[in-house]
């Protein structure tokens, strides 16, 4: 059986990763799959914790998470395709529609 501190360590290190992937990088879809990994990272560590102390509400929880990332990807993909439309561009920088 593999210990409750690999997962935390996995879910701690992806959640790295998509912080710097947030932070670091200047495309849109970059930025987007950095989101998901993050949210990723967080529903390991729920369904770790459920897994651990023998209850499903973690797991129920990782499963609302990925019904709303799924929802997430859907609208944002609906306004990178305007993006791309109106701009021809992806890069975060020069992004100026929402500018008022």
């Amino acid at each position: 059986m593999v210990p409750l501190s690999w997962y935390l360590t996995l879910g701690a290190v992806l959640f790295v990763i998509g912080i710097a992937g947030v932070l670091l990088r200047r495309n849109v879809l970059i930025v987007l799959l950095s989101l998901e990994l993050m949210l990723n990272s967080v529903n390991i560590n729920l369904v770790a914790f459920s897994n651990t102390l023998g209850g499903y509400q973690g797991q129920i929880i990782a499963i609302f998470v990925i019904t709303i990332t799924a929802a997430e990807v859907a609208i944002a993909l609906g306004i990178l395709v305007v993006l791309m439309r109106n701009n021809a561009t992806l890069e975060v920088d020069e992004v100026t529609i929402l500018k008022g």
